[in-house]
């Protein structure tokens, strides 16, 4: 029995943020932090969260700022204001403290899915060493075309910084023209499932445009994230479980999100694990055969917790 609780949660800089946790009737040896991605929010993984807390792990996630609940209470959908891409780190290692105030002996292994992974790909170079394993979902390293994008991004954020991204948007279409033989809505990428991908259309937290200054922001944290230097503060003893499915655009159809899994393993982490599959695409919890992905996430983190 999965027994959820919201939470709204303090973020350094004073901000408030909602988070929710699910935990089964004993106390878990270990917890998964779970970050969703752009335009979305938490409870899109509660399927999911029910599914780990059946098998006797504990989840908590929050609504990034800008992003579902979090931006309702604040009035502002797609604006990561105020404290932009650091405060977004920065609440993620609130959620992960809240979790050690509430279960001292349990285990942290953090999952980031999409948007989420690229957070969480940054928390690890700063805060890494107080996990016991990451997961990365619907992820990759390093972004074409970055260096000529970064001072468009800034032009555009400075000129009008709260204004509907023209160029996320763009870059949100762009993911869906491999799909334009099923190309009925515009967001096929997202999953094989038409009832899943339904659900997000329908979803009114979901697809919310991002402002100027939010992109921009998180386009410079991710590039920061990719850094020789700051790549080299990952901790090695960290397992790190990259899935991905091969249909996704976000992960280069394989290319980008290999080259990260490769990535860590150069960099010495001592234990990389890539679950790949076939024909999945974008959101693998979501996706036709997302019982397997749940099931496989769930022996790797069985794994962890030995």
């Amino acid at each position: 029995m999965a027994n959820r609780t919201d939470l709204t949660l303090t973020g350094r800089d004073g901000v408030l943020f909602e988070a929710t946790s699910w935990l089964p009737d004993t106390e878990p040896t270990l917890i998964v932090q779970m970050m969703h991605g752009a335009s979305e929010h938490l409870e899109r993984y509660a399927r999911a969260a029910i599914a780990l807390t059946e098998a006797g792990f504990g989840v908590y996630a929050h609504d990034h700022r800008g992003h579902g609940r979090t931006a309702d209470r604040h009035g502002e959908h797609g604006i990561a204001r105020p404290g932009g891409w650091a405060a977004m780190l920065d609440d993620a290692s609130v959620v992960s403290d809240r979790i050690r105030t509430d279960h001292p002996e349990s285990e942290i292994v953090l999952f980031g899915h999409s948007m989420g992974s690229f957070v969480a790909q940054g928390y690890i170079e700063r805060w890494g060493n107080d996990l016991s394993g990451v997961i990365l979902s619907g992820s990759s390293r390093g972004l074409e075309g970055s260096d000529e994008l970064l001072p468009l991004l800034d032009s555009m954020a400075d000129a009008d910084p709260d204004a509907p991204s023209d160029l996320f948007a763009a870059m949100f279409a762009g993911f869906n023209e491999p799909f334009t033989s099923d190309n009925t809505n515009g967001f096929e990428w997202l999953s094989c499932d038409t009832d899943e991908v339904r659900n997000y259309i329908d979803d009114p937290w979901c697809g919310t445009p991002l402002s100027n200054g939010f992109v921009a922001d998180m386009l410079r944290g991710m590039v920061d994230a990719w850094d020789d230097e700051a790549e080299a503060k990952i901790p090695k003893n960290v397992p790190v479980l990259v899935m991905s499915g091969m249909q996704d655009p976000v992960g280069g159809f394989g290319e980008s999100v290999s080259a990260l899994a490769t990535n860590f393993a150069v960099l010495g982490v001592e234990r990389v694990t890539a679950n790949l599959y076939p024909d999945g695409r974008h959101e693998m919890l979501n996706e036709i055969n997302r019982d397997e992905v749940v099931t496989d996430l769930i022996s790797w983190l069985s794994g962890v917790s030995n």
